[in-house]
């Protein structure tokens, strides 16, 4: 979503979970909200180092991956 408006990445995760399920896609991504509705899985880098793969609800418990990215709340 890098370089998208609000509301083009709005517009963008819809056609994207239109086309969930039909193809496999791989996405390179920073908006975490996006990454928990279109993913199955993820992989959580730090500085090009897997740290952490798994559910979308995995992933946002994981103590390394709130550290790094999440915070804590």
């Amino acid at each position: 979503m890098a370089g998208l408006g609000a509301e083009e990445s709005l517009r963008m995760k819809d056609i994207l979970m239109d086309l969930k399920g039909r193809y496999a896609m791989l996405l390179v991504e920073h908006d975490m909200d996006i990454v928990f509705a279109l993913a199955d899985r993820v992989t959580v880098l730090v500085y090009g180092k897997p740290i952490f793969t798994g559910t979308p609800a995995e992933v946002r418990e994981h103590e390394d991956v709130r550290d790094a990215y999440l915070g804590r709340e």
